[in-house]
């Protein structure tokens, strides 16, 4: 016969409470003294407690998981997803936060209207206690249909004004036009004179922002004319790009890159046309992911802290789903410049 697990009887007799007050602790409720609530942890340390899951849902009306979405890859999700590093450190940050807190993540896709609609479906059944969005198109939908239904949650990047529904959504971002900022101003101090970008797909507002904020600070300096060729976020288009500024300002000496794939593509294009990196052109990219160390040369890149930015929007998600946040939170994280030899 299996030797039964600790109880809550078992952890109240060892804390010297009553079984009531232990079992607030354990449901999360807050009217517990401070040195109460720690002096039960450390009993059910001692005793080897595990809460039934499915008792404690019972009671807090909760089921201890979050979706994590990505929205609006429609039919490449698995190209665009799977290749791009950005989201490897996504789910690196929100799982790093979630498994400390005892919190477990379940991944969905939104990839059309109508998995959207699936999607909000199957959260407003309870199955997930919020969501955490990572939204690939501007005009997402699914933000403002997830507040209408009542669904906690929180965005990776500030959302755009052609986002349809409810604007007053929590989110974390980086403050993109400071790093762009950061790259034009580095490329003036090595030399540059002759300056372009590629940037990504202006329906983005982190894709506006980066090229507005390089454009300015360029401005302030007193080059006006910056040329501009798009990219998708991808090699492929970063090389395609490339290719255009070198056939119309055959002397560019400088390029930013609005992020690292992009700029890895820009890379591979220049030397295949006998240009050297940094001599001949100088690259810089953003985000600073994996991309950044394989590339040849390694790539001077403005750094975005995915994986924190990741883990403050599950710390936000989870706040919200405990009424700590009645009002929409953003957070803001600072940008920096990491000096690689491609520039």
């Amino acid at each position: 016969m299996s030797r039964r697990g600790p109880t809550l009887e078992d952890v109240a007799r060892h804390a010297g409470v009553s079984r009531a007050t232990v079992s607030r602790v354990v449901n999360g409720i807050r009217n517990v003294d401070p040195d109460i609530q720690e002096l039960v942890r450390h009993a059910i340390e001692q005793t080897g407690y595990r809460p039934n899951r499915a008792a404690r849902s019972l009671v807090t009306q909760r089921t201890e998981t979050v979706a994590l979405i990505i929205s609006g890859a429609g039919d490449t999700f698995a190209s665009r997803v799977f290749a791009d590093p950005f989201f490897g450190r996504v789910v690196s940050g929100v799982v790093g936060y979630l498994r400390t807190h005892a919190m477990h993540p379940v991944l969905l896709v939104a990839e059309s209207d109508a998995a959207r609609e699936q999607v909000v479906d199957y959260l407003s059944q309870g199955t997930a206690d919020g969501a955490l969005v990572v939204s690939i198109q501007a005009a997402d939908p699914l933000p403002g249909m997830l507040t209408a239904a009542r669904i906690p949650v929180v965005l990776f990047a500030r959302p755009g004004e052609e986002t349809e529904g409810p604007q007053a959504v929590s989110y974390v971002d980086v403050a993109h036009a400071e790093g762009a900022r950061l790259a034009a101003e580095h490329l003036l101090a090595r030399g540059c004179r002759r300056i372009a970008t590629i940037s990504a797909p202006q329906s983005i507002p982190a894709a506006r922002d980066r090229l507005d904020g390089f454009r300015a600070a360029l401005a302030s300096a007193g080059v006006a004319d910056v040329p501009v060729a798009e990219g998708n976020f991808t090699v492929e288009s970063g090389a395609a790009a490339m290719a255009e500024l070198l056939r119309d300002h055959p002397d560019v000496d400088g390029v930013f890159a609005a992020n690292d794939l992009m700029a890895q593509g820009a890379c591979q294009l220049l030397r295949e046309q006998g240009r050297r990196i940094p001599r001949d052109v100088a690259v810089i990219g953003f985000d600073d992911s994996s991309v950044a160390m394989t590339c040849r040369p390694p790539l001077t890149t403005v750094r975005q802290p995915v994986e924190k930015m990741a883990g403050a929007m599950a710390r936000l998600l989870s706040e919200q789903i405990q009424g700590m946040h009645p009002q929409p939170v953003s957070v803001l994280f600072d940008a920096e410049l990491v000096v690689r030899e491609s520039a």
